[in-house]
């Protein structure tokens, strides 16, 4: 929340000429010693960092155990309590439903997964030059799921005619589900628009997780 008075920016109260001087030279010195560093050293000063060991939220909540405002300062970051996590490492997204948005007929619902001849059989139906949006329900479980991004790929009559990606983002276990909204898309108009198609939906995170692989069919129909 911001101030509303005028905010100080930070800096030397005094001095200040002599402190750019100083800094300058230090840095002239910094960069000096960059230049007759061993190529050797910092090739084995770069590949020598090792990352910390992966951590499952639990392990991390109980890392502070001890500190209760600390510890309630993170169920309350992650929306979840102790109780609640498992100790499992790798995170899990479960998509619960599928809908679409548009001004022809409103909102339709589809439960995830679909049945196998769900995916044979058209789930909605648009008419040309309509606007709609995907809306997708989930939920995160047990770690943190980093870069959570989908690719819509569209075939007509055999042939590739569309394809959109986007990233969703990073997202932590909460109780409650994750409702997110895709980017507005518009129907293609004229006679070879109309039809059939097929599409296939894939949730992917950073880590080449595929979390939810979705097959589906949809028509466009002619304006009014």
């Amino acid at each position: 929340m911001m101030d509303g008075g005028k905010k100080e920016e930070a800096g030397p109260s005094h001095g200040g000429a002599t402190w750019d001087k100083r800094k300058e030279e230090e840095d002239g010195e910094s960069e000096e010693d960059d230049h007759h560093q061993d190529p050797a050293a910092a090739v084995a000063a770069a590949t020598s960092f090792v990352p910390g060991p992966l951590l499952s939220l639990k392990d991390q909540i109980e890392k502070d155990k001890e500190d209760e405002s600390l510890r309630r300062w993170k169920e309350k970051l992650l929306g979840c309590l102790e109780s609640d996590l498992d100790g499992q490492m790798e995170p899990e997204v479960k998509f619960h439903s599928v809908g679409i948005l548009s001004s022809d007929f409103g909102e339709i619902n589809t439960p995830l997964p679909i049945k196998e001849e769900q995916s044979n059989s058209v789930l909605f139906t648009l008419r040309e030059g309509s606007e709609y949006r995907l809306k997708l329900t989930f939920s995160v479980l047990h770690n943190i799921v980093s870069g959570l991004a989908y690719t819509n790929i569209v075939w007509k009559a055999g042939l590739q005619v569309d394809q959109s990606k986007g990233m969703l983002g990073t997202f932590a276990p909460l109780r409650e589900p994750y409702i997110h909204m895709l980017e507005e898309e518009t129907t293609p108009s004229g006679a070879l628009a109309r039809g059939t198609y097929t599409a296939k939906l894939k949730f992917m995170d950073d880590d080449k997780r595929c979390h939810l692989e979705l097959n589906y069919s949809f028509e466009i129909s002619k304006a009014r």
